[in-house]
């Protein structure tokens, strides 16, 4: 019998008839997986199905951030980190359906400095599959220059990129911020934090900001780094990584560390200033709620919104655009415009799903099939980049409720 006493956190929240092993695997998540604080939320044909929260606002607060610290309450938000990459992906999608932005034009058509360097075939497609060859740059950004709004995309269009362009993919997982951002206020005049909150945001009631305001700032928690599970608590997941990919993390000359580091030293999340600006690859706020209802409104209306997507746009976020090799994670991994696929290395609910991780967590997305939609966030931070132990026991809890 183990001696390591099991962490007990009073779960808040409502689930329906039918979903309470989501609850149960929420309330697990505490117990054997080193959760700190989280809520998880589920729409299903445009409702809420579930809705739960619980555990400690700070993730380093007393007693390893689990009790004795400000509880997490029913409307706290959390930085989001690359589930971000997800909403900001709505954007362009919505200005191609709106007819404003041509997926197949290249990118200097709308950013006439960027065409330097060899980057004059890069299309707008590839920006959003990670085909354009740039998640590095060659002098990293201080904190300070990463939030200005200025340095990021001046420094991408003086960089060559590091494969030609469309041939391969890897994740773009800083320099997404500014090659989106930039891209959005060239075509619409808006900033794209601006246009998220004037145009999904704002119509659609949700708690979800790419530079979220002072009052969104306040009740966001902190984030802090725990420790991982050992299995069999991962939930099937394998929780070392490879070597292959451990050594790509560990090498500073590797793509996979030049593009995580491409904001040198790395900014701190919980700073005011950060939590201020637009780094749409990274920076977002939002509760879980929020974030299931956005998937929502992707694939359907939601409480008499019409839904975002029309078909032929959601065929295009969910369209496979890249798979295979992924010159920076160093596995498999599947994107379609602007969202990862569900596979081996992102498992979503099925086949057809499409949404985003964040690394060290929080997790969402959409499956059009079933009609539902999912949010999960957290400010416990573990070693992972696109599948987290927590977040996968509740996706495999959801996937049964569903069957059953």
């Amino acid at each position: 019998m183990s001696g390591k006493r099991e962490t007990v956190v009073d779960v808040q929240g409502t689930v329906e008839d039918g979903f309470e092993p989501v609850r149960d695997a929420f309330a697990a998540n505490f117990a054997r997986r080193g959760e700190r604080g989280a809520a998880v939320a589920v729409y299903r044909h445009g409702r809420k199905i579930v809705d739960l929260w619980g555990g400690s606002r700070d993730a380093d607060g007393p007693d390893g951030g689990t009790d004795g610290g400000a509880p997490w309450e029913a409307d706290t938000a959390q930085v989001i980190r690359s589930a971000t990459k997800g909403v900001a992906a709505i954007v362009p999608l919505l200005l191609h359906q709106r007819g404003l932005l041509d997926l197949d034009a290249p990118v200097g058509t709308y950013w006439p400095e960027f065409k330097t360097a060899g980057k004059d075939r890069v299309l707008v497609r590839h920006l959003l599959s990670h085909r354009a060859g740039l998640p590095v740059l060659d002098t990293p950004l201080t904190p300070e220059q990463a939030l200005d709004g200025v340095s990021g995309p001046a420094a991408l269009a003086a960089q060559a990129p590091a494969w030609t362009p469309g041939a391969e993919h890897g994740y773009h997982a800083q320099t997404y911020s500014w090659l989106l951002a930039e891209l959005v206020l060239r075509v619409t005049g808006r900033s794209i934090g601006t246009w998220i909150s004037d145009e999904i945001s704002g119509p659609l009631g949700l708690e979800l900001w790419v530079g979220a305001p002072a009052d969104a700032r306040a009740r966001a928690g902190r984030l802090a780094d725990v420790e991982a599970p050992a299995p069999p608590a991962a939930a099937g997941l394998r929780v070392r990584p490879k070597r292959d990919v451990a050594d790509a993390y560990c090498d500073p000359a590797s793509l996979t560390r030049r593009a995580f580091g491409a904001i040198t030293p790395a900014p701190d999340e919980n700073a005011d200033a950060y939590r201020a600006a637009e780094l749409p690859a990274s920076n977002g706020i939002a509760t879980a709620r929020a974030l299931a209802r956005c998937y929502a409104a992707l694939i359907g209306p939601v409480d008499g919104h019409p839904r975002l997507f029309a078909p032929a746009t959601l065929t295009l976020a969910r369209t496979e655009e890249s798979a295979g090799p992924d010159r920076t994670l160093v596995v498999n991994t599947r994107f379609g415009l602007g969202y990862m696929l569900h596979g081996p290395a992102s498992p979503l609910l099925a086949p057809g799903s499409f949404g985003h991780p964040g690394r060290g967590g929080c997790l969402a997305f959409a499956d059009p099939e079933s009609g539902t939609a999912f949010g999960y966030v957290t400010n416990g931070m573990q070693q992972n980049v696109t599948a987290d132990p927590r977040a996968q026991a509740l996706v495999r809890a959801l996937r049964g409720a569903l069957d059953a």
